[in-house]
């Protein structure tokens, strides 16, 4: 654009020049334009200035998360003893990881933490776009730029600076906006052959109007008063240079990408830059984790069988100790199932002090020694010098360990109503199975059919047993099922669906899913999970709630409509405003754009365009009903 205005004002701007000395010289008194060349730089001047204004605002998002930080926060400095002994108030950019904080209600939480004391709601909508006040209670986790709303908090930070959530989600959107989409390139290509194709128009515009009126083609009272040929030709070819304008081209995707990841921050959906955004809107498949994904994550075991003779509580003891070391959601479920029934049982053997009481929880498990978790199967290790298996039929299985028909019968009743069959070998011999059930997240089943609804075929893969896997699917409504799948095999899961050129997008939430959430072509991470699966994923989540991959889908779908439009708009304008600048209606209609006009017109397609992609800022995220357009009476 700066190239076709410098040409522009420089030839109206010289030929002036040149005018006004050849009548100094000769008397004759020539038209000039220099109030062309000023004109033309105040409009594009401001029109730069509106376009900036209007940029501004796509980076609001940006702005209102760097003013959730708070400005001081308030230091519990302690005594040897652990004792409170001063509070003092401190610039927040002086807290460091372990230092002990102290927030009081209505006032923001300076730092990521851990609650140490007290109890409270916290307001973590700016954040997660969660409207409702999360409970926070002592071992709770905090985010930094939150607000505490009743009760006050000492928290432990743990996170600071660049490493709090917040200013990770700063530099994600900030990284994001600058990211360029590949429909981008389209407009660069554009752009590279623009200027040179508009200068030759404009030379062609001049010759052919010079050529025109040399020859007699057109009345002499189409002149300017004293001018000539050369300069009626010279002000359409002006004209033609300054009108047409290849940046409302470059602005459509990045103003509209800008504004988008700013409004997906808004609403709890970070997105990692506008390739993703591109990708996102041709999803064909969405591939779902099952644990932590469609359910809950907040697995519990409902039945615990013995097939031995050993004591139920035994039988607890042991698997909650080879369990103890692994980080899987099944074996903190089958840990603290065994911790509840230990307690409850030896309640009396503890001598009703506090010291009995420590004795009793750091006791109560057996020495573990060559723990090994193998993924997709299970755990195994040595206690008392005798190995012991826990997972599932593959692993007793690999082990040469039998399973014997009542054993078989008891795990198939267990799949089938939606459970999961942990079996535990000691020493080669089954000893016991165990049946945990996750339910379902609330919103999973209408979240299914609302993706259902926008032509995207939902998958479900899982590392669990074909029954359950079977069983959860029918539940939430999903046909296609991947079972008993290893983590690396998620990735091929992935890359089966993607042999035919389909967009497949992978929502996971654990260590175990960032293999295939980085195979897919849109990896969304449900923002609960873990750091790993985050960093693996193009979209993050930051609510634990499915409704967000519609918000995700549907977002980046109205984003390229909009930037289509930008394109038409851009296109459109150029291709009328060049023949009309070039004088193609003067012979009939007289329309003639003076080039101070065109300089104007150019100012404000650039910022249309942007006004345009702003436009997105009023985007609200989908209701359920209307996708499923339900009825409510």
């Amino acid at each position: 654009m700066d190239v076709l205005v410098a040409v522009g004002t420089t030839a109206s701007y010289t030929y002036s020049v040149c005018a006004l000395l050849y009548g100094a010289l000769t008397g004759f008194r020539a038209p000039v334009y220099f109030e062309t060349s000023a004109m033309l730089i105040t409009f594009v001047l401001l029109g730069k200035y509106l376009e900036c204004l209007a940029k501004g605002k796509t980076s609001d998002a940006i702005k209102k998360l760097v003013e959730l930080a708070p400005a001081t926060a308030l230091l519990i400095i302690k005594d040897k003893g652990g004792r409170s002994i001063e509070e003092k108030e401190i610039d927040s950019l002086l807290v460091q990881p372990g230092d002990m904080l102290k927030v009081v209600p209505g006032t923001k939480i300076p730092a990521d933490g851990i609650v140490t004391w007290g109890s409270s709601y916290v307001n973590e909508s700016m954040v997660t776009g969660e409207a409702v006040p999360v409970q926070k209670e002592v071992n709770a986790s905090v985010i930094g730029g939150t607000i505490n709303l009743h009760g006050v908090l000492h928290i432990q930070a743990t996170k600071v600076g660049s490493d709090t959530v917040l200013s990770q989600i700063i530099s994600l959107v900030e990284t994001a906006q600058m990211s360029k989409a590949p429909i981008q390139k389209f407009a660069d290509y554009v752009a590279s052959i623009f200027v040179p194709t508009v200068v030759s128009l404009a030379l062609l515009t001049f010759f052919s109007w010079y050529g025109a009126g040399s020859i007699g083609a057109y009345p002499e009272e189409w002149l300017p008063e004293n001018g000539n040929h050369f300069v009626f030709a010279l002000m359409f070819s002006i004209a033609v240079v300054v009108i047409a304008c290849p940046c409302a081209l470059g602005l459509a995707t990045p103003t509209a990408v800008m504004v988008a990841t700013g409004v997906g921050a808004n609403n709890g959906v970070l997105i990692k830059g506008g390739d993703a955004l591109e990708r996102a809107q041709m999803v064909k498949y969405v591939i779902f984790d099952k644990t932590g994904t469609l359910t809950q994550g907040k697995a519990s075991v409902t039945t615990a069988k013995t097939f031995t003779g050993m004591q139920r509580g035994e039988f607890l003891r042991l698997v909650a100790s080879a369990e103890a070391s692994s980080e899987h959601p099944l074996a903190q479920a089958i840990v603290e199932y065994a911790r509840h029934f230990h307690f409850f049982d030896d309640s009396s053997a503890s001598d009703g002090t506090q010291n009995g009481a420590k004795e009793l929880k750091s006791g109560w498990l057996f020495d573990v020694s060559d723990f090994i978790a193998l993924p997709g199967r299970g755990v195994q290790c040595l206690i008392d010098g005798k190995p012991i298996l826990v997972g599932n039929r593959k692993l007793m299985a690999e082990s040469g360990i039998d399973i014997s028909d009542e054993v078989e019968n008891f795990v198939v009743e267990l799949e089938e109503s939606a459970r999961t069959g942990v079996l535990v070998a000691y020493d080669d011999i089954i000893i016991g199975v165990l049946g945990i059930s996750d339910p379902l997240k609330r919103e999973a089943s209408v979240v299914i059919e609302g993706l259902q609804k926008m032509g995207v075929r939902p998958v479900m893969v899982t590392g669990d047993n074909r029954r359950t896997a079977r069983a959860v699917a029918k539940e939430v409504g999903i046909q296609d099922v991947r079972a008993e799948v290893m983590p690396a095999g998620k990735a091929d899961v992935v890359q089966s669906f993607q042999k035919d050129g389909s967009i497949v997008a992978m929502v996971g939430d654990g260590i175990n899913d960032s293999p295939a959430l980085a195979a897919a072509d849109v990896g969304m991470a449900i923002g609960a999970g873990t750091d790993i699966a985050i960093e693996a994923a193009d979209y993050v989540l930051m609510r634990n709630n499915l409704e967000d991959v519609i918000t995700a889908i549907d977002l980046s779908r109205k984003t390229f409509s909009r930037i289509r439009l930008n394109y038409v708009f851009a296109i459109v304008y150029n291709v009328v405003a060049i023949p009309v600048a070039a004088g193609a209606l003067y012979p009939s209609l007289r329309i003639k754009l003076p080039p101070w006009v065109a300089g104007a017109c150019m100012a404000l397609s650039s910022v249309s365009v942007v006004c345009s992609s702003l436009l997105l800022r009023r985007y609200r995220r989908p209701r359920l009903t209307q996708i499923l357009e339900i009825v409510v009476e």
